[in-house]
């Protein structure tokens, strides 16, 4: 077994703090909103730890801080420490029940999951699942007050996590039939050039995804329209008021009533749906009953 380091040769937490805010924020601004102190007071913090170590944690890239590559290593580790510590508080503190504290987007939870939050609470009775709603989908390494994250196409490999699939999901260009129908869409891919794309900062790469997994080249569309969310850009699309790419699980009861049309049809999308939970926390009895759950409710195939 390999010696515990010696606690006087540790950096202080204040600066881990300082700097895993920074780290999973991007920005001195934002992690000091989060801290709750001024800019000045996360600045020195950081000088602090670079000081400790003698190593450069970040570099300037215009006006933005970017984490070195033995920043970016050291980050990962701090947050995982920070999530073990997290967890170990909350379970002194907390009673006989579990609770897992889940990242889900936002437009999956209310397209997917809710409708089926009653069977989940059947299936893990002595488990309480708080939802947590995310408008930007991030790492579950970002995210120490968390147990776990439903994550799609957006999931990376990450050290220390581990993603377990639980559900495929089919892709692609969805509106109103009438607009379908006025521009032409039925007639080819090339018909999108009239239209106006539909995207959220949610998802932002659903287009590019789907043209280059359809294998199919980007089409030059007559306007961009950006909302916030996924589950906006698809009720503008419901409106009429342009294309966008949504996932058959989100859309397909407005296929079935003729809401919406898929001109194109849906592509496999190969990334699926996955639980990302910290490698460590693989074992943890509680965890592997929600992936059981997640399994048996998706539709995973060979």
């Amino acid at each position: 077994m390999s010696e515990r380091l010696p606690l006087q040769r540790l950096p202080p937490l204040n600066a881990l703090r300082a700097f895993d805010a920074v780290a999973r924020r991007g920005s001195i601004l934002r992690a000091a909103d989060e801290l709750g102190v001024v800019r000045g007071a996360v600045r020195q913090q950081l000088t602090v730890l670079e000081s400790h170590f003698g190593v450069a944690l970040f570099r300037r890239d215009g006006r933005r801080l970017v984490l070195t590559e033995k920043g970016r290593a050291f980050a990962d580790a701090v947050g995982v420490a920070f999530g073990i510590l997290t967890r170990a508080s909350s379970t002194l503190t907390a009673d006989d029940r579990r609770t897992i504290r889940l990242g889900v987007p936002s437009a999956f939870a209310v397209w997917w999951l809710m409708p089926r939050v009653a069977d989940l609470q059947v299936a893990l009775p002595d488990i309480d699942i708080d939802i947590i709603p995310m408008t930007t989908v991030e790492p579950l390494a970002r995210h120490p007050d968390l147990d776990a994250v439903i994550m799609g196409g957006e999931y990376r490999p990450a050290p220390d996590i581990t993603a377990i699939r639980f559900m495929e999901d089919e892709f692609g260009p969805v509106a109103t039939p009438d607009l379908a129908i006025r521009l032409g869409l039925v007639t080819g891919v090339e018909a999108l050039a009239g239209a106006v794309a539909l995207t959220s900062r949610s998802a932002p790469g659903l287009w590019d995804d789907w043209f280059a997994e359809s294998g199919r080249a980007p089409i030059r569309f007559a306007r961009n329209r950006e909302f916030e969310d996924l589950l906006l850009a698809i009720g503008a699309a419901r409106s009429g008021v342009g294309v966008a790419i949504a996932p058959r699980t989100a859309v397909g009861e407005d296929i079935d009533r003729g809401t919406l049309t898929a001109p194109y049809g849906f592509i496999r999308r190969p990334a699926g749906y996955s639980l990302s939970v910290r490698s460590g926390d693989v074992q943890d009895v509680a965890l592997i009953g929600l992936a059981d759950w997640l399994v048996a409710a998706g539709t995973v195939l060979a």
